[in-house]
């Protein structure tokens, strides 16, 4: 059944802000300006958009007329300009935000870089809107992802065992990305060849440009590191992707290592000096 009621608002200023009651009344005048929304609904109504040199940022209320209070993980959000064309997009962690009373209305600040807007025409300080970016969910089930390049060389038995891999590989947590090594054997030239999964658990694709390496053997000895750039490789929204890497001999700290067991994780600052 579709409700026609529409709902008043209350203001909801987060704990956090302390503001002055000139600053209160003007989000209240704000606030009593905004048309009113339909039961079980949620809005976003953009009040201020300021320029500051690389960033942009955004003021905008969120309204809730739901019956309950609501709270958020993550909000895609989109600037569009006077045409209704999106102009930037971002994702934005909303912990700290809280909890959303219901039938509230509360103000928040948005934090866009201005590398990654789109908009040809220049930033317009009063023709624009801030929007709610629907996003198709991804797969429920965890997938592979191969490279075009794998997925036309790799033989059928390959695939098949890639696939079963990641299929019986323990459950991501949410938003969480990381690497598994799957084999690791020297080669002819006595190069290191590293073969991984690369793995992502967020609702967004990743693209990777470079990843710095570390590999460990069954002793915990270092057998190599260095840094390999991927020109952007692309790891699909809950998918895993393998990837081979292949350690010169320069970059190779123990030649005899024991592979029976080992491990590898990203190369840090400290490891790299």
């Amino acid at each position: 059944m579709t409700t026609t009621e529409t709902v008043e608002t209350t203001l909801s200023i987060h704990p956090d802000w302390d503001l002055s009651k000139q600053e209160y009344y003007v989000y209240q005048f704000h606030h009593n300006q905004l048309d009113l929304l339909k039961e079980n609904q949620i809005s976003i109504t953009g009040i201020k958009l300021e320029e500051f040199d690389d960033l942009i940022y955004v003021t905008a209320f969120i309204r809730n007329t739901l019956p309950k209070g609501i709270k958020f993980e993550l909000l895609d959000l989109l600037i569009l300009n006077k045409d209704k064309k999106a102009v930037a997009r971002e994702t934005f962690d909303m912990e700290k935000f809280g909890e959303l009373p219901a039938n509230s209305c509360r103000p928040w600040s948005f934090v866009f870089e201005k590398s990654s807007w789109n908009n040809e025409e220049g930033i317009s300080l009063e023709d624009w809107q801030i929007a709610f970016e629907l996003k198709k969910k991804p797969n429920a089930v965890h997938q592979l992802d191969l490279e075009q390049s794998w997925e036309e060389n790799l033989s059928k038995e390959r695939k098949e065992h890639f696939k079963q891999l990641v299929e019986k590989m323990p459950p991501l947590k949410q938003n969480e990305v990381n690497i598994m090594g799957l084999e690791a054997k020297f080669n002819d030239e006595q190069n290191l060849v590293v073969t991984l999964l690369i793995r992502n658990g967020s609702l967004k694709n990743i693209h990777l440009e470079q990843l710095p390496l570390v590999v460990e053997d069954a002793n915990k000895q270092i057998v190599a590191k260095g840094v390999f750039t991927l020109n952007k490789l692309e790891v699909k929204a809950n998918t895993s992707k393998p990837w081979t890497f292949i350690f010169p001999r320069d970059l190779i700290l123990n030649h005899q290592p024991d592979l029976s067991k080992w491990k590898v994780y990203p190369l840090t600052g400290e490891q790299k000096a």
